[in-house]
């Protein structure tokens, strides 16, 4: 784990993301001080209608991420369908419709990859449910740069191929509970 102070917090997830995210975004406290950046994979002729239906569950802001918007402690962003989401080395968040990664857009790989070198040692990176290996790339590479790398326990998670992935590829990572990652971010981040 890093010694930086965290600054940001991506999560990537995708088959059985609803259920996972229901068990740690509503737990988190109004004042949560980072900005949470969320890639969950949403086909693109598909609305994304997490941000709604998250903003009725959780004490945090809910929205999905704005083309160049800054990236706002307390504020649960999630990518809209069709368009990676990226975060710019002040924090500014970026929207892109460039090539699918691993047959998504938006992608994990692409966030976290952006987190790391935004953020550096002052990122959590969490991969957590799905079906695939987008995200295992990108938290290896916040873990390279000195980051935190969290993944959900593969056996807890509704599909575990992405977290198996993620620990193959990210030998740091540390695999936890989803209640441990509610710890983790509640008292490492509330620093």
């Amino acid at each position: 784990m890093s010694n930086a102070a965290p600054r940001a917090v991506v999560i990537g997830a995708s088959a059985g993301a609803i259920q996972a995210l229901s068990e740690i975004l509503p737990a988190l406290p109004a004042d949560f001080p980072l900005p949470i950046l969320i890639v969950v994979h949403v086909p693109a002729d598909r609305d994304n209608i997490l941000a709604s239906l998250f903003e009725k569950k959780c004490r945090m802001a809910v929205r999905e991420a704005e083309d160049k918007e800054p990236a706002l402690g307390g504020v649960i962003y999630f990518a809209p369908a069709g368009y990676h989401l990226l975060v710019e080395e002040e924090g500014t968040l970026s929207l892109s419709s460039d090539e699918e990664v691993m047959y998504s857009r938006p992608s994990i790989d692409v966030l976290f990859e952006s987190a790391a070198d935004a953020y550096g040692p002052a990122v959590v990176g969490i991969i957590l449910t799905g079906a695939n290996s987008d995200g295992a790339k990108g938290l290896r590479a916040i873990a390279a740069a000195g980051g935190t790398a969290l993944v959900q326990e593969p056996a807890t998670a509704y599909a575990s191929a992405m977290p198996r992935a993620a620990l193959s590829e990210c030998a740091s990572a540390r695999s936890t509970t989803l209640e441990q990652i509610v710890n983790f971010l509640v008292k490492e981040c509330e620093k």
